[in-house]
């Protein structure tokens, strides 16, 4: 309220002259803020181990038009999407390599995103002719990148566009990307058998390489920046966030645009912003999982299925199957909302799932999302 009362008593005008000076000095530190953004790549991001098994595949597709599929899998935060527009831009100047790039989170049909590859609004043709128009349209060696693969439509459970490009006498590399380690297994059999994916897991970085991406990010964004704040960040990332780099850097933005907020406070800011939006970005299903989880008395997975059932039956939803359920509880996990736990209760062995995110603000998103 004393913020309401701040405006009310200057008026709006004068209160937007002084905040403007305010949050100026409070920004004198920052040199360039695009360097803060999640869709900023680096000209030199921080190398990791796996790059070098990726790369080696590309040349290997560029000498022999024999491309080897791959399936990139690992958590939010970990630099899976950095590293492909990354090599986008690097590898085409040194081979003969044509790169192809969807987001399926954005374009979650086989259909749209071969529209979208065309750069074609996704209507007035069908499967088919998009398809023979995208092989017109790439005639060489080509990799095409899908982003976020797990996220493709239920309508489109086969994933059509992978059957139709790993069958193709065109040269391709399929490169998916995903959170989940199910992925692979929700492909149709003829599919996995065509495509055979080479499976490349991005392990999540440690607190070294956090603390060289911050490093990176203050060298190009800040004018100044004291090398203990970024190992306290790095080491609050690591620890408490299945170190994903996003929290990282948007603590550092925080870090340098309040100061002062001390590192813990900018750190628990940037930890609800990320909450928000992948809590937002959940589909409804996984959304009713992690409530059901957030509002149960108890932690245990079995209990919590039984409360997701009641809740998917209070929407007129049909709910999983325990198995189907379980797969989504190991896509939460990738994702950072929920850890699993093997627990021994009685005779037997069960699993409890742990909360990383705030129940609050999970309730209170599924509330405004489902009433």
């Amino acid at each position: 309220m004393r913020g309401v009362e701040l405006v009310r008593s200057v008026g709006i005008s004068t209160y937007v002259q002084q905040q403007k000076a305010e949050l100026g000095k409070q920004t004198k530190h920052v040199r360039d803020f695009s360097v803060f953004d999640f869709s900023y790549i680096p000209d030199q991001p921080v190398v990791r181990r796996e790059c070098r098994e990726l790369i080696d595949e590309m040349l290997r597709f560029d000498i022999s038009g024999i491309g080897t599929h791959m399936s990139i899998i690992g958590s939010r935060g970990s630099g899976k999407t950095l590293m492909l527009k990354h090599l986008q831009r690097v590898v085409p100047k040194q081979t003969s390599l044509e790169f192809v790039y969807a987001n399926c989170r954005h374009h979650n049909t086989s259909f749209k995103i071969l529209a979208h590859l065309l750069g074609e609004k996704p209507r007035g043709a069908s499967l088919p002719e998009y398809y023979e128009q995208f092989l017109a349209r790439c005639p060489g060696k080509t990799v095409v990148v899908l982003d976020e693969i797990d996220l493709m439509s239920s309508k489109d459970r086969n994933r059509e566009i992978l059957y139709l490009l790993s069958r193709s006498e065109q040269p391709f590399m399929v490169v998916m990307l995903s959170n989940s380690p199910q992925v692979l297994k929700q492909l149709d059999a003829a599919t996995r058998s065509s495509l055979q994916p080479m499976p490349l897991h991005f392990r999540n970085y440690d607190a070294g390489q956090i603390q060289d991406i911050l490093k990176q990010r203050a060298q190009l964004g800040l004018k100044e920046w004291d090398d203990g704040m970024l190992a306290e960040i790095a080491a609050l990332t690591t620890r408490m966030t299945n170190a994903d780099a996003r929290v990282a850097i948007k603590t550092l933005k925080y870090s340098a645009t309040r100061p002062r907020d001390d590192t813990k406070a900018c750190f628990e800011r940037a930890r609800r912003d990320i909450v928000i939006d992948m809590v937002n970005d959940l589909s409804d299903a996984n959304l009713t999982i992690l409530w059901a989880a957030a509002t149960s008395k108890s932690d245990l997975a079995k209990e919590i299925y039984k409360r997701y059932c009641r809740f998917s039956r209070d929407h007129q939803e049909k709910p999983f199957s325990y198995v189907h359920f379980y797969a989504n509880l190991s896509y939460l996990q990738s994702v950072g909302l929920v850890a699993l736990v093997a627990t021994k209760v009685g005779r037997t062995y069960t699993n409890r799932v742990i909360l990383t995110a705030d129940p609050r603000t999970v309730d209170q998103l599924a509330t405004l999302r489902f009433g």
